[in-house]
């Protein structure tokens, strides 16, 4: 579409901010020593994030700490937005000169006339060997982990000044995201990934691909560890048994190596604390529905669709935000397995400090249920608000509580069955 040797993406809600990024690009794409490089990443920034950034919108593990990893490697993935492009990229690896049988399509070619129309990829490899990579909805994690595969390298760039800003959506009800249809294709970054460009890259593109599968820990967690302490069962190692050290340090390592990674890139503790809560909400919703979908539209069922993250907000959501009050309102299926577990989580907490207290059990068997409980119940806070303290339309709708109020009854009765019945 065009003969532009050099050229930039952005999101259609993004602008500049430095007007010396094109500069700053070029010291990379002209260096003759970075021939192989396909583009220049600059970090995905938003303004009007509020100070504690409480939908963890920034994604600073995805947009600014994981790059700086991939940096050392073949370079960073490709987010959508922000980023200066080789044009000679797009038609085949750093050795080749693919044209795909049409001199429009040659990296060199001049255009002198119109060539764009519905067909104009028709009988070419365009969209699955050459140019921007369609088949998929991420196709700017497709594009560039194919780019990287067939040889190119990336940069990473990030100015103190930011380069670009964007807008941020500042709601919980459209979280919805997969990568799984590039993790169960031919080009799986694990098998795929690792044969083109070695394991660690291999790895790095499967840490993204695979994200949808987080929502299979994340729900048991939300769901076993209260499950088993209402009916008296404890799946973990008492405090006495040697493996509870393992586990204790496991769990606090990762957050804590989590945590410094937020700080030490400029964050609060409180970003931080917000991050991993969304990372958690995503877990039993995003990911969780991200998955479903993914695996009936594989089943040839019909699914949920795709929508697009809205940013329109009203001056009530706004204010909301900047109070750092969650924002639900909307009856979401997003929110169902969110409230269901909170309620699961308050009602089995309450239950274990009882029978502690009246000495039915030892705090040896269950401090780490009641650990993680205890945790998942400050994570859940705003939920809490939203469904017992809130009556602005950013409550939690009455639907849902309802719904969620039965699903967690009837859980509790099938675990209570199941138990009695091993």
């Amino acid at each position: 579409m065009t003969n532009a040797p050099l050229i930039l993406t952005l999101d259609c809600d993004m602008y500049s901010n430095d007007p010396k990024s094109p500069l700053q690009m070029l010291c990379f794409l002209l260096d003759s020593k970075m021939s192989k490089y396909a583009y220049v990443q600059f970090p995905r920034r938003f303004h009007g994030i509020n100070k504690n950034d409480i939908y963890g919108g920034e994604n600073k593990r995805l947009f600014q700490i994981n790059p700086i990893g991939m940096d050392g490697l073949a370079g960073t993935n490709y987010v959508g937005t922000g980023t200066f492009f080789r044009r000679r990229a797009f038609f085949g690896g750093p050795s080749s000169y693919v044209s795909a049988g049409k001199p429009e399509l040659n990296p060199d070619h001049v255009v002198t006339q119109s060539i764009a129309s519905c067909e104009y990829e028709d009988g070419t490899k365009w969209g699955y060997k050459m140019g921007f990579r369609y088949g998929s909805l991420v196709e700017d994690y497709f594009t560039g982990y194919q780019l990287n595969c067939e040889g190119w390298d990336s940069v990473f760039y990030h100015p103190d000044r930011a380069a670009f800003w964007g807008d941020i959506p500042n709601f919980l009800s459209t979280l919805m995201m997969c990568l799984l249809e590039v993790a169960f294709s031919k080009y799986s970054p694990i098998i795929f990934g690792t044969k083109s460009r070695g394991v660690l890259m291999g790895l790095a593109y499967s840490h993204f691909a695979f994200w949808g599968t987080w929502s299979i820990p994340i729900t048991i967690y939300a769901f076993v560890p209260q499950l088993t302490l209402l009916n008296g069962v404890s799946p973990f190692p008492k405090v006495s048994d040697p493996w509870f050290f393992l586990y204790v340090f496991v769990f606090l390592g990762s957050y804590i190596q989590d945590c410094l990674d937020f700080v030490l890139m400029g964050s609060t503790f409180q970003r931080w604390w917000n991050d991993q809560r969304m990372w958690s909400i995503r877990g039993i919703s995003s990911y969780l529905f991200g998955s479903i979908d993914f695996f009936l539209k594989s089943l040839g069922i019909s699914s949920f669709g795709f929508v697009i993250t809205s940013k329109v907000i009203d001056d009530e959501q706004n204010k909301h935000y900047e109070q750092g009050v969650f924002e639900f309102g909307v009856v979401s299926p997003l929110f169902v397995p969110l409230t269901t577990t909170s309620i699961i989580n308050f009602i089995t907490f309450s239950v274990g400090v009882t029978r502690l207290i009246l000495g039915h059990t030892k705090l040896d068997e269950i401090f780490i249920q009641l650990m993680i409980l205890g945790f998942g119940i400050v994570n859940c806070l705003p939920i809490y608000e939203a469904i017992i303290l809130r009556n602005d339309k950013g409550k939690m709708p009455s639907k849902i509580i309802v719904v969620s109020c039965l699903l967690a009854f009837t859980l509790v009765l099938l675990s209570y069955y199941l138990t009695s019945n091993v």
